[in-house]
């Protein structure tokens, strides 16, 4: 009986005989291209609030660097993840200059919130709503 088994490594998808390395690499440099532009709008709509412009820029590109990732290696789909310019704005202009709230309760409320829907998820309460839709 023959083994037909693809090599198994840190990057499976590597081993396929379909896929090209510079053609991989290609397409990184293409999609980092496309969304470079969030590494300045982000921290430049954040620092109105108050935060550090440094720290933003830092926070941009090691959080989209590490979900990107994260994404690629987990779920080996070839999806760029970073902040969402919509988003930023709302929080930035209406929750923390138009209501009032400081910078730092707004975080701990958007913290808050990405740990329900984690918990959403995991406990299948998510995909039991959009179930009974």
């Amino acid at each position: 009986m023959e083994n037909s088994s693809k090599k198994q490594g840190l990057l499976p998808i590597l081993s396929n005989e379909n896929v090209n390395f510079k053609r991989e690499i290609v397409a990184g440099v293409t999609t980092f291209l496309t969304m470079a532009y969030i590494i300045a709008v982000n921290p430049n709509i954040l620092s109105q609030t108050g935060m550090p412009a440094g720290a933003l820029v830092t926070a941009t590109c090691l959080t989209a660097a590490m979900a990107c990732i994260l994404m690629g290696l987990f779920a080996n789909l070839p999806f760029a993840l970073a902040s969402g310019m919509g988003l930023n704005a709302f929080f930035a202009f209406s929750v923390v200059i138009g209501m009032g709230i400081s910078w730092q309760t707004a975080l701990t409320a958007v913290f808050i919130e990405g740990i329900i829907f984690i918990l959403l998820s995991l406990f299948k309460v998510r995909e039991a709503v959009v179930n009974a839709i």
